[in-house]
């Protein structure tokens, strides 16, 4: 036989239910809130990026080379799209990153560029047990939106070496830079400008290449 339950105990009963019911809702308003996923960009593709420039025959006899996996200083190295307001004060868009990072993405322009320029009998992507008298070796400065004044920019700077591979001498150095106002001041303003400064430093970097590997007579068969 089923105990009856006094008026006492279902006021205990309604009251125990109700304590729950308030502590799991408190839980829920504690729980982080689900931010949609960030929107990815990249920048140009190689193919748009040197659909102005036909493509060069690879030169027989000029020297083969190699190009390092890029570097990025501190800050540049992630995917995080860096906008800063202030001079010294990196901030990143919330919602908004690269597809990779930044030296990833530059590598295959710059093999594309290098290859389609027709002054080296080939351009050889690092890693690799292939053998090249020349190596490049690129660092990313800085790539920044910058809101420092009204339009914003896009900052890019590339520090770029050109070495010869027996002896490991520099056999060249400079430093590009391309600032590029963007369209609008978010992120995809942003991107567009980054993209237009990166082809701007490739363009720069391939002429500086050819030029220094030009100089190298005793490279030559």
């Amino acid at each position: 036989m089923i105990p009856a339950v006094n008026q006492t105990q279902r006021y205990w009963y309604g009251a125990m239910v109700l304590l729950l019911a308030s502590l799991l809702s408190g839980c829920s308003m504690l729980l982080p809130a689900k931010s949609p996923p960030p929107t990815l960009y990249s920048f140009d593709s190689p193919e748009s990026m040197m659909e102005k420039r036909p493509a060069q025959p690879l030169k027989t006899g000029a020297p083969a080379l190699i190009i390092s996996t890029p570097r990025a200083a501190s800050g540049f190295d992630s995917r995080q799209i860096v906008y800063i307001r202030k001079l010294h004060t990196f901030e990143y868009f919330r919602q908004s990153q690269w597809v990779d990072t930044p030296a990833a993405m530059l590598l295959p322009l710059m093999v594309t560029a290098l290859e389609r320029s027709g002054q080296f009998s080939a351009v050889i992507q690092a890693p690799t047990s292939a053998a090249g008298q020349l190596r490049l070796d690129v660092e990313i400065v800085r790539l920044q939106h910058e809101f420092l004044k009204i339009p914003g920019s896009v900052h890019f700077t590339l520090r770029a070496h050109l070495l010869d591979s027996a002896t490991r001498k520099i056999l060249g150095s400079r430093e590009f830079d391309a600032s590029v106002p963007s369209a609008s001041d978010d992120p995809y303003g942003g991107v567009l400008a980054a993209s237009s400064a990166v082809r701007i430093v490739i363009e720069e970097l391939v002429l500086f290449c050819g030029q220094t590997a030009g100089k190298l007579p005793e490279m030559q068969p």
